[in-house]
């Protein structure tokens, strides 16, 4: 009897990591630019992005203002991925010059969100795209991440000195 509840309890574990393992979900194809643009969003409310087109309806939750900065575009990539790094379970994915990838991961469960940032040519503007890999539902954790990077990235060039 003792032997077979170990079995149970084996096989249960076993399961446990099998289903555990698949929720963070491999990383999607729709990452990156296509034409100066970050994917679109999902159907599903689990994601935001700065360039969803939807004004009004169920799509319009899924848009968010991009991210606004002053001074060299180079000193405010750093500071964003000094951003990102300092963020707990992120991982850096892509830094290119225009072009940042970053997953998040949450605690508990270690779903991935995938982050982009892109910095068009001649604007002052970062778009922002932020999605889970796996779900329907976020509970708004991709909107919140991207407020706090926002509110971030306004602090750090407040605390950093004038030229």
């Amino acid at each position: 009897m003792k032997r077979h509840v170990q079995e149970i309890f084996l096989a249960m574990a076993a399961s446990g990591i099998f289903l555990y393992g698949g929720c963070t979900g491999g990383p999607p194809d729709a990452i990156g630019l296509k034409n100066n643009r970050l994917a679109p969003c999902p159907k599903s409310p689990n994601c935001v992005s700065s360039q969803d087109d939807a004004t009004e309806g169920e799509d319009s939750r899924h848009a968010i203002s991009p991210l606004v900065y002053e001074g060299p575009l180079a000193e405010t990539r750093r500071r964003l991925i000094d951003i990102i790094n300092a963020m707990k379970r992120t991982t850096l994915v892509t830094a290119d010059e225009r072009y940042i990838h970053a997953e998040f991961r949450s605690a508990l469960f270690r779903f991935v969100d995938d982050v982009e940032f892109f910095f068009p040519e001649g604007q002052n503007i970062i778009h922002v795209r932020s999605a889970s890999r796996v779900g329907y539902s976020d509970l708004g954790v991709n909107r919140k991440r991207i407020e706090s990077v926002r509110s971030k990235l306004s602090k750090s060039r407040a605390s950093c000195p004038s030229k």
